[in-house]
């Protein structure tokens, strides 16, 4: 079967690897001149199956006012004429009780824990490096507050046999002996030791390549301008390049996918969610994390990436603005500046921008569509490195008449119907 997978970040590329191991003729389209050069090129780098969660749950809407008063704010909205942004945020409000954060959580953590186990197997298969460390990651806490609201996550830890750790103060620092200049600041951590990290660019444009050996085409440098369609089917894509057919065709377009398919009738419910990170070389490597922090107080991710330091977080609703600001750098910048004193240079650190493609229940979109041939892989929100191998294998399996391994119905757009 011929395949069109439009958007080649990590997950439009994993989605491609494994249409192909299934004996599929694959193409990818994207207008960048590479693998992963927009919402995947500089995320926070952890993949964390048991930090996988919502961003709707009980009392967000509370913590979210609260958040927008803080100097270093994990969370900025930016009011807009925007209707699909205010349908989003209704949709998100909807979702923010304790039995949808359960029902969200536990199939997020489903998807979550399977894409790890099938990320182990392409390394091993295809021995793919890419800044990658199997170290766990640790979610430090620096309030007793925080420490004592992680019952309901470790409920669903244990639900889904997710190993995990409740750490004082000091084992905290004996897992990142880093954090032993800022021991003072925490009172505690959740550390989960499956979890791993990696530079998810370096992947993105390694798995093309070795995609590309496997046959798979891929067309840079080319707009995506839309889907035609007839009879329930779609018959073609207009891009730069002319119309591209297939037998089938893939939407892994991010934050792009639902201006892309609105004309055709589907609503995806979708919207921008702005990350920034850093990138820092390393100056003390004693100093440095090991494998990644989360800092629950600034929703700020610390990854060690090799030689370099990430971090990454915040999250911004300012439509489709990748303007870099300058209050977001300086949380960024306080964050790893508190935890790891003098561990990288923070002054030099590339700042960067991208757009998370959000869902209002923070499960990506996956599987068929009202449209005979054409699927989804998309709306991973924050977790799209975490998920992507997983996601794909499950597409793929979909796409080739296969059961696949994990429960999958409740992935799909319909999902959202009233």
């Amino acid at each position: 079967m011929k395949v069109l997978v439009l958007g080649s970040g990590v997950v439009g590329v994993t989605t491609a690897w494994y249409l192909a191991q299934a004996g599929h003729e694959v193409t990818v389209v994207d207008r960048q001149p590479g693998a992963g050069l927009e919402t995947s090129f500089a995320n926070a780098g952890q993949v964390s199956p048991g930090y996988s969660a919502p961003w709707a749950g009980p009392g967000i809407p509370l913590k979210a006012l609260k958040w927008l008063f803080m100097k270093y704010s994990p969370f900025v909205f930016w009011p807009m004429p925007d209707p699909h942004l205010w349908k989003w945020l209704v949709q998100m409000l909807e979702n923010c009780n304790t039995p949808a954060y359960d029902r969200n959580k536990g199939r997020m953590v489903r998807l979550a824990e399977y894409s790890r186990d099938v990320m182990c197997d392409l390394r091993r298969e295809t021995n793919i490096a890419y800044d990658d460390r199997q170290q766990g990651t640790l979610q430090v806490f620096r309030t007793q507050k925080q420490m004592d609201g992680i019952a309901q996550d470790i409920a669903v830890l244990k639900q889904y046999n997710v190993p995990y750790e409740v750490l004082n103060t000091a084992e905290c620092v004996q897992a990142e002996p880093g954090l032993a200049a800022s021991a003072e600041k925490i009172v505690g951590g959740l550390r989960l030791p499956g979890d791993e990290t990696g530079d998810a660019f370096k992947f993105s444009q390694r798995l093309a390549e070795m995609a590309a050996v496997a046959g798979v085409t891929f067309l840079y440098n080319t707009d995506i301008r839309k889907i035609r369609t007839d009879n329930g089917r779609v018959v073609g894509v207009e891009t730069s390049r002319g119309v591209l057919t297939a037998d089938s065709y893939v939407l892994s377009l991010g934050s792009f996918s639902p201006a892309l398919v609105r004309p055709l009738g589907l609503n995806l419910p979708i919207y921008p969610v702005k990350g920034y990170s850093l990138t820092a070389d390393i100056t003390d490597a004693g100093r440095a994390p090991v494998s990644t922090i989360m800092d629950e107080t600034f929703k700020i991710g610390i990854t060690r990436l090799g030689d370099r330091v990430r971090i990454g977080g915040t999250a911004e609703l300012a439509g489709f603005s990748t303007r870099l600001r300058a209050p977001r750098r300086a949380t960024l910048e306080h964050s790893v500046t508190d935890l790891f004193p003098n561990c990288c240079d923070v002054p030099a650190a590339q700042f960067w921008t991208g757009l998370r493609p959000m869902t209002p229940d923070g499960t990506p979109i996956i599987g068929r569509t009202g449209l005979d041939n054409l699927y989804t892989n998309t709306g991973h929100g924050t977790l799209g490195w975490t998920m992507a191998c997983g996601s794909a294998r499950v597409l793929a399996d979909i796409m080739s008449n296969r059961k696949p391994d994990i429960a999958y119905e409740d992935l799909n757009m319909f999902r959202y119907r009233p």
